[in-house]
């Protein structure tokens, strides 16, 4: 049994089908690569799956629980972690109590406890100086502070948005073997959307590909990259 089960899901805003039909599963210890042309509904599909946007129609399980008509708060307490495409850090507020958030609201820790967890989950992502307000950051601390405070719900799963955008190669070589060893140690199941083929070659096991809002290939990377409806595409969407 998979940890997460869409079955025929789909979401209707009007007459567009923003996600269309989608069948999808992720298990622990798995990163799955999330690609497709701008708009084709790869964020929409997180939304989802997290309950910020109910669906029109399908199913989603997880761990054998149907969880379709369950909120936002509720999956995040089940196991269901998410970071967001525009990063919205608390700016005046420490590193360390930017990520203590989810350990207090998410997992129910006392302050204390929190503290400490987070001080913990800060040194195992690398982020150095966890006492510095989050403006006195660089972009890299910025990225690693943002999954550190998605680990801090305790998931299960994690679905990662565009969490390369704005870094450079270095960086970005970081944030994969740190993204690789998240899900190793954790066994956590990690869904990746993300624009640049290089970085879902090197971190996924298999990936789908989106257009549409519907799947039009899925698989390992070296296959689906050689898929004609994957070139067409790309190559009419206009992607990066």
């Amino acid at each position: 049994m998979a940890t997460l089960d869409l079955e025929s899901v789909s979401r209707r805003f009007g007459g567009l089908k923003a996600v269309d039909n989608v069948d999808f599963s992720l298990n622990e210890g798995e990163i799955v690569g999330i690609i497709g042309p701008n708009g084709a509904g790869k964020t929409t599909l997180i939304n989802l799956i997290s309950g910020i946007t109910p669906v029109s129609s399908g199913t989603i399980a997880f761990e054998g629980e149907d969880i379709t008509d369950m909120g936002p708060h509720g999956r995040a307490q089940l196991g269901i972690g998410r970071t967001y495409q525009l990063i919205h850090p608390v700016e005046h507020l420490t590193v360390e109590e930017n990520v203590m958030v989810g350990f207090v609201f998410a997992q129910g820790m006392n302050m204390k406890q929190a503290r400490e967890a987070s001080k913990q989950l800060c040194a195992a992502m690398g982020i150095e100086k966890p006492g510095r307000i989050v403006s006195q950051l660089n972009i890299l601390e910025v990225k690693k502070m943002e999954i550190a405070h998605a680990l801090s719900t305790g998931p299960k799963i994690l679905f990662l948005d565009e969490i390369m955008a704005g870094l450079n190669a270095d960086e970005t070589h970081q944030v994969i073997a740190l993204v690789q060893k998240i899900a190793s140690e954790r066994s956590l199941g990690v869904g990746v959307v993300e624009h640049v083929m290089g970085v879902i070659k090197k971190l996924t096991h298999r990936v789908i590909v989106l257009e549409s809002g519907a799947i039009i290939a899925s698989g390992e990377y070296e296959d689906v990259v050689k898929n004609p409806q994957v070139l067409e595409a790309y190559l009419g969407g206009g992607a990066h």
